[in-house]
C-alpha cells in the first residue's frame, strides 16, 4: 500500500466535496440537473459522528456526478478499496416510463442490475412527463410509479420519489435533499467502520510501529479526509491527534532501527508548520519511514488547517507556541546533523508564520475578552521567542552592540546555549572587508552622573572558546606563534581591539576573566598544556587543537600551520553560513547590517510589548518599553524615550524593584536633561538620592546631590516645585503631644530624617498643622525660628506657634526652600533609605505606613476650666421655697475674681437680693456629672449622707444682687457649694386648682372635653384622676403615667460665669431641676353597697426623699354625693392619723359616702352632662415635712425656726378626684333600617338608612341655647359615618348636622348611597354622634354585625378596581 503514497495525495487534492453518483437511465440528467443543483449545498443536514452522536450541520456541500464520468469509471477496485473516501456516497437512479409492458420487460430488469451492489446507498426519482390534461397518461404513469415503490422499497426504507415535470412541488425537493442525506449517513458509517476494522487488523497483525507505517498513516489520514468532506471537522481533528501520538510512539521505540532525521532539504529552514502543501507526501518518506523533521510539520499544518476551518485561531496559536517549544528542543537533540544554527532560523519563523495567520484569521467581535486576552498572550509569548531567537543570531554574528544588557535580555540569553554544529564554519575566501567590519565595535556608552555597572552577560560561555573547540584540528608551529594567537585571544576578551562588543561575547556569566597564563609546556602526547596563577588552580589543561582550512585574510596563501580563530572571524563565518542557508526574505534583510538588525529587533520588541499591554500583562509589556526607550534614546528621539522610561520607573517604584529602578532612572534623567525638561530632572535626581545606599556609590550619590545644589542655585529662573518625600521625612519628637490652651503661643519641636548624602542647608522650613476634628478648618502653617542646616540623618527642628484654635492636630506638609526649589514632603512616604531614618522599624524613630497618625499638638478648649453642676437635681418640694445648691468645681484653672450670674426659667422664682451661704465641697464623684433624673423616681439614688457636702466646714455667706454672686478666693481652686433659695410655682385656676396637662391615656367617651382643657388631672401638682366611672380603678393607668413623671415639674436655671484674666472667659450652661409635690394620689371604689353607700381608697405615694407626717385629711364631695350618717368627711377610722411615711413609701385612707338621688338638686345633676366636669370633689390633706437639702426635699425656708418641730404650721396639699353617677336611662336611640334588597351583590347600589330617636325629653347638653327663636324646640347634632373603604364606595354626605327635636318621640332619618366591593360577610356602615356621650345612646342593635353580599352577574358591566 505505500506504492500509493503519491497516488492518495492527488487524489486527496481533488477530492473536496463528497460525490452523489446519477444513474441517468433514460437522459433525464440534463432536464433535472438545474433542479437538483439549485438546493447545494444542503442546509441543516444531521450526519453521526465517529461515536454516533448526531451532528447538525449548516452547510454540506455535494457534487453531482454521472457513473458513465470518467473520475468514476477509471478507479480499479483495489483504489475503491482503499480510497473509499472518493467514492460516491450516494446514488440516484434517474427513470421514466410511459407503458406498463415496458417497464416490467425493460426497466425492472434494469434496474435491478443497478442497485444490487448492497455496499451501495440509492434511491430512485420516477420522472412523470405525462401532462395534467391527459388523465389516462396521469392514471398510467401513477400505476407504474406504484409498481416500482412496490417492486424497490419496503417497510423499513423507502426508495422511490415521483417528480412531476409538469407541476413545482416543493416537497419533492425536501423528500430528494432528505434521502440523499439519508444515504450519505448510511455510507459514512459503513465507511467509518470499513476504517476502523482495517486500522485495527493493521494494528493487530502489523504494529504502525513496524515497518507498515506509511500504510498506517494512509488509513488514518483518509479516514480524517472523509470526516473533512462530511464537515467533520472534530472528528477529523481527533484522527489527526491520534496519528501524531501514534508517530511519537514509534518513534520513541527503542527497537526501530534508527530514521533519517531530514532537515537538509533547500528551504527546511523556513517552518512548514501552517503549510502542508510544502513537499509532496512522496518527499517526506526515505527508506519506508517518515522523515520526523518534514512529518510532524505536516500533522501539525492538517491540524492547523482544520482549527482555522473551527474558527479557532486562539488554538492554533497555543498549540503553535507548545509545538515551537517542543521542537525546538528536538533540533536541539539533532543540532550536529543540521546546518549551522538551524534551530535558531526555524524557530524564528515559526513564530513570525504563526503570528502572521492567526492574526489574519482572529476577530475580536467573536470571542469573550478571556479568549481575546489569551490570543494576546499567545502572540507575546510568541514575540518574545522570536526576538530572544533573533537576538542570538544578532550576538552571533557579531551583533552583540546592539543589544540592550537589560537583565531580561540577560536572562534568557544567558539560558540560551550557542550553537552546537559537529564543526564550526569555515571563514570564506573573500570574508577580509567582513572581518574588518567585524572588528570595528561601537564604543562603551557611559550612564550618567559617572555610574559605572559592569555588563550584565549575553551569552551562556565565551564564544570564542567553544567556537574553537569545535574546529576539527589545531596544528601549532612553535610555542611563540601559539603565544601570539593566545595573546589576540585575549584581546579579543578584554576589549582593546574588540571593544566592548566583544565582552559581551566573550565574558564569562560572572564577569570573571580568566587568570593570567603563568607556564606553558608541552605534554607527553603533544598538546600543550598551561597552569593557572591561581592559588587554587587545578592541574594543568590541555589546549586542544583546533584546524582551519583558510586563513583570516581573503587572497593570503595558506598558513604553514592552523591557528585559533579571533572572535571577528568566527563572527564573520556564522554570518556566511546563516546567510547562505537562510531563504527567508525578511530575516535575511534583518541579518544583513546592524542597522537592519536594530530595526529587525525594535519591530520585534514593540509588537510583543503591544501583545502584552492588550493581554493585561503590563508588568511584561512595561519591562519590553524600557528596551524600545533605549532605542529611542541612542537614536535622539528623547520625547517618546523619557514617556516610556517613566512608565518603566512607574512601575518599578511601584513594585519595590528598586535595583531595577536603579538601572533605569539615570537614562530617565539624561532624556529629560535633554528635553530640558528641569522639574523632571529634578524628581529623577530625588528619586536617585531616595534609593537605598547599596544601590549607588557614595561618589555617585555626592555627584547627584552636586547637580542638584547647583540646578537650585544657578540654573533655575523660576521656581520649581519637587516632591521629596521620598527623602525628607519628618514626625513629632514622640512621646505625648504639646498640650496648649486656646490663646497661648508655644513652640514645636519636630525630628526630619535627611536622605542627602551630604549637608545642605535651606532657606527656609515650615510645616502645616491639620486640625483632625473638622476639615473645614484648612491648615495652619508654622515656619522654623531660623533657617535649618540639614545634616545627613535625623536632624531636630524647633517650630514657633503662633496662638491656635482649640482641637487636635497632626503634621501635614513639610516645606522647604534652596535657593529657586521648593521642597515638598508629606507624611505619607513611600520609600525611604532606612539608614537615613536613624533607628530600627522597631524604634519610634522610624516612620511606618501601617502605624495610625499621631497628633503632635493638642489646644484645649474653655469648657474644660470650670464645671457647675446641682447638688441635687431631684425631688424638690414644689409650690414652696427651697434650698438649691450649685458645685462650682474649678479644673485646674483659678476662679480669682469671677463672677456668677443666675437666671430663672419659666415657673422659677429666685430672690435677686438675698443671702447665700457656700461652703467647700468634699470628694466630688467621678465624671463630676450628677444623673439629672434617676431611673426610679420613688428610691433616690442615696439615702445617705451626700459626698458633696463637708460637714463641720466653716459657712460663708455671700450677697446676691441683681442676680449676681461675686465668688470668694477661697473658691477659686477648690470645689465649692453655693446655696440659694428657690420657689418653682405653679398658676391657679378660678376654682383654686392647679392646671393640669393633658392625660397621656384619657378615656374615649371624653375626648372632646378633655382636648378643650375642661377635666383637671395634672400628675405633678395634682393626684391620678381618680373621678372615673364608679366601680372602676385607676391603678391600671399610674404605670403609663408614671413615664411621663420624668418631664413633668421640670424648670431650669441659667448660669453663666465670668472668670479668667479681664473675665475674658466665660461659661454657660442650663441646669434642669425638677419639682415635685410630695405625695402621688390614687383612688379606686373597693365596695358598693346596696344602700347607695361606696368605699371610697384614697393611695398616698410618697414621691420625696423626705419623712412626711399626715397630720389631717379631709374628702370634700361634689353635688350628688353626701357623707355617710352626716360625717365631716374624715377617714375611717379616724384614729389611723397622724401617720408618717417613710421616702418612698405608700399608705392608704379609707373614705364612705352614698349617692344623694332626691330633691331638687338631684334631678339638676342627673340632668348635666359629665364629659363637661366644673366641679368634683377633693382630697385635703395636711402634713409636715422633715429632710435635708443636701438630699433633696426639706422643710420650707419661712418654717426654718429654732423652735421645735410641732410648731412648725402645718403644710396643705389637695388631689382632685371625680366621681360618676351610674346612668340608668338614654337620651337617644339610633338603629340601622332594614336593607332594601334581600340579597345585595357586588357593585349593587343600595341606600342604607338610620333612624335616630330622642328617648328622654330634653337636650344632650345643658348649656345649649338656639340662636335662632324658631328653633328652640330642636338640637343640633353633628353626625358622622364610618365605613371600610376596602369593603364600600359611599356617595352623599358622611358628615353633617341635623335639628333633633327636644320633644320625646322626635325622629331623624339619615340616607347614605352605598356600594359593596366585597364579596362575603361583611360589617355595614355605621352612624356615630362624636358630641354626644356613648353612654347616652342606645343603637340597635347594640354591637357589630355582618350582612351578606353576593357575587355580581356573570352578565355584569360594573367593575370596581381596588
Amino acid at each position: 500500500m505505500a506504492t500509493f503514497l503519491a497516488h492518495y495525495q492527488s487524489i486527496k487534492k481533488s477530492a473536496q466535496r463528497l460525490v452523489v453518483a446519477i444513474a441517468d437511465v433514460n437522459d433525464l440528467w440534463p432536464t433535472v440537473k438545474e433542479g437538483f443543483e439549485a438546493r447545494v449545498p444542503f442546509r441543516k443536514a444531521c450526519l453521526n459522528s465517529k461515536f454516533q452522536n448526531s451532528v447538525i450541520l449548516d452547510k454540506l456541500p455535494v457534487e453531482y456526478i454521472l457513473t458513465t464520468d470518467s473520475r468514476l469509471r477509471s478507479r480499479t477496485p483495489q483504489e475503491q478499496n482503499a480510497f473509499c473516501f472518493q467514492e460516491p456516497f450516494a446514488m440516484v437512479v434517474l427513470v421514466t416510463c410511459e407503458d406498463l409492458e415496458e417497464y416490467k420487460t425493460i426497466l425492472k430488469p434494469r434496474l435491478k442490475e443497478i442497485t444490487q451492489n448492497e455496499e451501495r446507498e440509492w434511491f430512485i426519482v420516477f420522472v412523470s412527463k405525462a401532462q395534467l390534461a391527459n388523465d389516462q397518461a396521469g392514471k398510467l404513469t401513477r400505476k407504474i410509479y406504484n409498481k416500482i415503490e412496490v417492486d424497490f422499497s419496503n417497510k423499513k426504507r423507502e426508495r422511490c420519489c415521483k417528480l412531476d415535470m409538469h407541476v413545482a412541488d416543493a416537497a419533492f425537493w425536501e423528500d430528494v435533499e432528505s434521502k440523499i442525506v439519508e444515504c450519505i449517513r448510511f455510507s459514512l458509517d459503513r465507511r467509518v467502520l470499513f476504517y476502523e476494522e482495517e486500522i485495527r487488523n493493521l494494528t493487530e497483525n502489523h504494529h504502525p510501529q513496524a515497518g507498515s507505517f506509511v500504510n498506517y498513516f494512509i488509513l488514518k489520514e483518509s479516514l480524517a479526509s472523509m470526516f473533512q468532506m462530511t464537515q467533520l471537522q472534530d472528528d477529523a481533528l481527533r484522527e489527526y491527534e491520534e496519528l501524531e501520538q501514534s508517530y511519537l510512539e514509534s518513534v520513541n521505540l527503542s527497537s526501530m532501527k534508527q530514521r533519517k532525521f531530514g532537515g537538509h532539504d533547500h528551504g527546511d529552514d523556513s517552518a512548514a508548520l501552517l503549510d502542508s502543501h510544502r513537499k509532496p507526501l512522496s518527499q517526506l518518506v526515505e527508506d519506508d519511514t517518515f522523515r520526523e523533521f518534514d512529518f510532524r510539520q505536516y500533522l501539525f499544518a492538517c491540524q492547523a488547517e482544520l482549527l482555522f476551518f473551527l474558527n479557532r485561531p486562539v488554538d492554533v496559536a497555543a498549540r503553535g507556541y507548545s509545538f515551537i517549544i517542543s521542537f525546538s528542543r528536538l533540533l536541539s537533540d539533532n543540532e550536529k546533523s543540521l546546518p549551522f544554527s538551524l534551530r535558531e532560523v526555524w524557530v524564528l519563523t515559526a513564530c513570525m508564520t504563526l503570528i502572521k495567520e492567526t492574526e489574519e484569521r482572529f476577530s475580536a467581535r467573536s470571542m469573550t475578552i478571556e479568549a481575546e486576552k489569551e490570543f494576546h498572550r499567545l502572540q507575546a509569548d510568541l514575540y518574545s521567542l522570536a526576538r530572544v531567537k533573533l537576538m542570538r543570531l544578532g550576538d552571533l554574528i557579531g551583533y552583540g552592540g546592539n543589544i540592550e544588557r537589560t537583565p531580561c535580555n540577560s536572562a534568557n540569553l544567558s539560558m540560551l546555549p550557542w550553537p552546537k554544529p559537529n564543526i564550526w564554519p569555515s571563514i570564506p575566501s573573500d570574508a577580509a572587508d567582513r572581518i574588518s567590519l567585524k572588528g570595528q565595535f561601537s564604543e562603551k556608552r557611559s550612564k550618567p552622573f559617572g555610574i559605572t555597572r559592569k555588563p550584565l552577560p549575553l551569552a551562556p560561555t565565551l564564544l570564542l572558546r567553544d567556537a574553537n573547540r569545535r574546529r576539527a584540528s589545531l596544528s601549532v608551529g612553535n610555542i611563540p606563534e601559539f603565544l601570539e594567537s593566545r595573546q589576540s585571544f585575549k584581546e579579543s576578551i578584554y576589549g582593546s581591539p574588540a571593544g566592548d562588543n566583544a565582552s559581551s561575547l566573550a565574558l564569562s556569566p560572572g564577569g570573571v576573566p580568566p587568570a593570567p597564563l603563568r607556564s606553558m609546556s608541552m605534554s607527553a602526547n603533544g598538546d600543550l598544556t598551561g597552569s593557572l596563577n591561581s592559588p587554587g588552580a587545578g592541574p594543568s589543561t590541555p589546549i586542544r587543537s583546533v584546524s582551519f582550512g583558510t586563513t583570516a585574510k581573503a587572497g593570503a596563501a595558506t598558513n604553514r600551520y592552523d591557528r585559533p580563530m579571533k572572535l571577528p572571524e568566527i563572527c564573520a563565518a556564522a554570518e556566511f553560513a546563516i546567510q547562505s542557508m537562510v531563504t527567508d526574505e525578511k530575516l535575511l534583510k534583518g541579518l544583513s547590517s546592524a542597522e537592519n538588525f536594530e530595526d529587525f529587533l525594535m519591530e520585534l520588541t514593540k509588537a510583543a510589548a503591544d501583545s502584552y499591554h492588550q493581554s493585561w500583562r503590563k508588568r511584561h509589556g512595561v519591562v519590553l518599553d524600557g528596551e524600545v526607550a533605549a532605542f529611542y534614546s541612542r537614536h535622539g528621539n528623547y520625547d517618546s524615550a523619557a514617556k516610556l522610561y517613566e512608565k518603566v520607573c512607574a512601575m518599578y517604584s511601584g513594585d519595590g524593584w528598586h535595583a531595577l529602578l536603579a538601572e533605569v532612572l539615570p537614562d530617565l534623567a539624561e532624556c529629560q536633561k535633554q528635553l530640558e525638561d528641569l522639574a523632571g530632572y529634578l524628581l529623577s535626581c530625588i528619586k536617585l538620592l531616595s534609593l537605598e545606599k547599596g544601590l549607588l556609590e557614595d561618589s555617585e550619590r555626592h555627584t547627584v546631590q552636586s547637580e542638584v545644589l547647583w540646578l537650585a542655585h544657578t540654573e533655575l529662573k523660576n521656581p520649581v516645585s519637587v516632591d521629596v518625600s521620598t527623602l525628607i521625612t519628618f514626625s513629632g519628637r514622640g512621646g505625648s503631644p504639646l498640650k496648649l490652651c486656646e490663646g497661648d503661643p508655644g513652640s514645636l519641636a519636630i525630628s526630619v530624617w535627611s536622605g542627602f548624602p551630604g549637608e545642605i542647608t535651606l532657606d527656609a522650613l515650615s510645616v502645616t498643622l491639620i486640625a483632625t476634628f473638622t476639615a473645614e478648618e484648612g491648615v495652619k502653617v508654622v515656619r522654623s525660628a531660623q533657617a535649618p542646616s540639614l545634616k545627613p540623618g535625623k536632624n531636630d527642628v524647633v517650630m514657633v506657634l503662633p496662638p491656635q484654635r482649640a482641637g487636635s492636630y497632626v503634621l501635614g506638609v513639610l516645606t522647604g526652600q534652596l535657593g529657586q526649589l521648593r521642597l515638598r514632603s508629606h507624611t505619607y512616604c513611600m520609600t525611604s533609605a532606612l539608614s537615613s531614618k536613624g533607628g530600627s522599624p522597631e524604634s519610634d524613630d522610624f516612620l511606618s505606613l501601617e502605624r495610625p497618625l499621631r497628633p503632635v499638638l493638642e489646644v484645649s478648649e474653655p469648657r474644660p476650666l470650670v464645671d457647675i453642676t446641682c447638688v441635687v437635681s431631684w425631688g424638690l418640694l414644689i409650690n414652696e421655697p427651697q434650698w438649691l445648691g450649685l458645685v462650682i468645681r474649678p479644673i485646674d484653672y483659678s476662679l480669682k475674681g469671677s463672677i456668677l450670674h443666675l437666671s430663672s426659667g419659666s415657673g422659677l422664682q429666685i430672690e435677686e437680693e438675698q443671702i447665700c451661704e457656700i461652703e467647700a465641697a468634699g470628694k466630688l464623684l467621678k465624671g463630676s456629672n450628677q444623673k439629672q433624673f434617676p431611673k426610679d423616681h420613688g428610691n433616690p439614688s442615696s439615702a445617705g449622707e451626700n459626698p458633696f457636702i463637708v460637714k463641720g466646714k466653716e459657712k460663708q455667706f455671700l450677697g446676691m444682687k441683681d442676680g449676681k454672686v461675686s465668688l470668694p478666693d477661697s473658691a477659686s481652686d477648690q470645689a465649692s457649694i453655693l446655696w440659694l433659695r428657690v420657689r418653682a410655682v405653679q398658676r391657679m385656676q378660678k376654682n383654686g386648682f392647679l392646671t393640669p396637662s393633658p392625660p397621656s391615656s384619657p378615656l374615649k367617651a371624653y375626648d372632646k372635653d378633655m382636648a378643650n382643657g375642661n377635666i383637671l388631672e395634672d400628675s405633678t401638682t395634682l393626684s391620678n384622676f381618680s373621678g372615673l366611672l364608679l366601680g372602676q380603678d385607676d391603678k391600671k393607668h399610674g404605670s403609663s403615667r408614671s413615664k411621663d413623671n420624668q418631664t413633668i415639674g421640670v424648670r431650669k436655671l441659667d448660669v453663666k460665669l465670668e472668670y479668667g484674666a479681664a473675665l475674658s472667659r466665660t461659661y454657660e450652661r442650663t441646669l434642669t431641676v425638677q419639682f415635685l409635690d410630695p405625695l402621688r394620689v390614687v383612688s379606686r371604689v373597693i365596695a358598693k353597697g346596696s344602700d347607695s353607700i361606696i368605699f371610697l381608697q384614697v393611695t398616698l405615694i410618697s414621691q420625696l426623699n423626705a419623712s412626711i407626717t399626715i397630720e389631717d385629711a379631709e374628702l370634700v364631695l361634689q353635688p350628688g354625693f353626701v357623707h355617710v350618717n352626716g360625717e365631716s368627711g374624715r377617714p375611717f377610722p379616724s384614729s389611723i392619723l397622724p401617720l408618717v411615711m417613710a421616702p418612698s413609701s405608700e399608705s392608704a385612707l379609707l373614705f364612705t359616702a352614698r349617692y344623694e338621688m332626691s330633691g331638687k338638686r338631684s334631678e339638676e345633676y342627673s340632668n348635666s352632662v359629665q364629659c363637661e366636669l366644673e366641679v368634683g370633689s377633693t382630697v385635703v390633706i395636711k402634713y409636715q415635712i422633715v429632710g435635708d437639702r443636701a438630699l433633696g426635699a426639706h422643710s420650707p425656708l419661712t418654717c426654718l425656726k429654732k423652735d421645735s418641730m410641732q410648731e412648725h404650721p402645718l403644710l396643705e396639699f389637695k388631689s382632685f378626684l371625680v366621681l360618676q353617677m351610674p346612668i340608668s336611662d338614654p337620651f337617644l336611640a339610633v338603629g340601622m333600617l332594614p336593607l332594601p334588597v334581600d340579597n345585595p351583590c357586588v357593585g349593587e347600589q343600595m341606600i342604607l338608612q338610620w333612624r335616630v330617636e330622642r328617648i328622654t325629653e330634653g337636650t344632650c347638653k345643658p348649656s345649649y341655647t338656639s340662636t335662632d327663636q324658631k328653633l328652640d324646640d330642636v338640637e343640633h347634632l353633628y353626625y358622622e359615618v364610618e365605613a371600610d373603604p376596602d369593603h364600600w364606595m359611599l356617595a352623599g354626605r358622611k358628615k353633617g348636622w341635623f335639628f333633633m327635636p327636644q320633644q320625646n318621640g322626635g325622629r331623624v332619618v339619615v340616607s347614605l348611597v352605598c356600594i359593596p366591593l366585597i364579596v362575603g360577610y361583611v360589617q355595614p356602615p355605621c352612624l356615630l354622634l362624636p358630641g354626644v356621650d356613648k353612654t347616652r345612646i342606645s343603637n340597635t342593635p347594640a354591637g357589630p354585625h355582618s350582612i351578606c353580599i353576593l357575587p355580581p352577574p356573570l352578565c355584569s358591566s360594573f367593575c370596581v378596581k381596588k
